[in-house]
């Protein structure tokens, strides 16, 4: 959808870290203007350092995605600024796990306040400068991101508060690209979703707000956070990678974008069981003593 990017604008939450990280070093080398967002204010700082070494105009917000009114102060600071953005990625995000009826109403408040309300924010706010932008100038293109997850396409056990808020991202999006597919040709929108890739999610308790302090952790959510942490440390594809395939998706208006393609072999089943009305497949039925460690783990608990 974006034929290039030298002078183009992107806004990127998440962006002290990860994917978000990655993608504005990518943004610089192309020569583009960077809204940096993140809520960790170091993290921030560093990244806001490193582009305009490299000679960007940068725009750097401490903002809380889930928060209405920040984010709505954020689009307008950009608008001032930049002017409507032509890629907007929508990356902040949040990890949590545990059996499912054990997650707080703070744990559910604030997983979904980030992973869902923030890319809410996002869409609600920039569609609208950017559709105003194409009806302006017939060349004008301009591109969105969510970032959801490999957990929003299957269903696995033990983080169910996370798989939650990353199936509402995946409708959100795909229900956005059929809603700008009816009024435009110029903005287009695509769903990221990772599998296992190092990016820091996995501590993001850091940068957890005092008014949604989490209490002592359960067994099933230490068991949950220890599983996850070995997978994505094992992981072989970098957040650098990830942030490549997310440009070239703008480019090419690609819509789904995968970390690990071989993945896609268990939404397959996942699919197979929804079509034929069977109940779901063991997820662990590939790797079944990794399956037995979690029921005894959990049983034993």
């Amino acid at each position: 959808m974006i034929d290039h990017f030298h002078g183009k604008t992107a806004v990127l939450t998440g962006a002290g870290s990860g994917f978000g990280l990655e993608c504005a070093r990518i943004g610089a080398r192309l020569g583009m203007n960077l809204v940096l967002v993140d809520v960790q204010q170091d993290a921030l700082d560093a990244g806001a350092a490193e582009m305009q070494a490299a000679g960007c105009q940068v725009l750097a917000r401490r903002v809380d995605v889930s928060n209405a009114a920040q984010m709505e102060q954020l689009a307008a600071d950009v608008q001032q600024r930049f002017g409507a953005p032509h890629l907007v990625f929508n990356n902040a995000g949040v990890g949590a796990g545990g059996l499912v009826w054990e997650n707080s109403v703070k744990d559910w408040e604030w997983v979904l306040g980030v992973n869902l309300w923030g890319v809410i924010h996002g869409v609600r706010l920039f569609t609208p400068m950017m559709l105003a932008a194409a009806r302006a100038d017939p060349q004008w293109r301009g591109h969105i991101v969510n970032t959801a997850s490999m957990a929003g396409l299957l269903a696995p056990p033990n983080m169910g508060i996370y798989n939650v808020s990353k199936h509402a991202v995946v409708s959100l999006t795909e229900t956005l690209y059929q809603d700008l597919a009816l009024v435009t040709d110029q903005v287009g929108a695509s769903v990221l979703c990772p599998f296992f890739v190092a990016t820091g999610i996995n501590d993001s308790q850091r940068n957890r707000p005092g008014e949604l302090a989490a209490s002592k952790p359960t067994q099933s959510q230490l068991i949950g956070q220890a599983m996850i942490g070995k997978a994505v440390t094992s992981g072989k594809v970098t957040a650098a990678e990830v942030a490549q395939k997310v440009f070239d998706a703008a480019a090419a208006n690609r819509f789904y974008i995968y970390s690990h393609p071989k993945a896609i072999g268990s939404v397959q089943t996942r699919l197979e069981d929804i079509l034929q009305a069977r109940n779901p497949t063991d997820p662990f039925a590939d790797k079944p003593e990794l399956g037995a460690q979690l029921r005894t783990a959990l049983r034993a608990a």
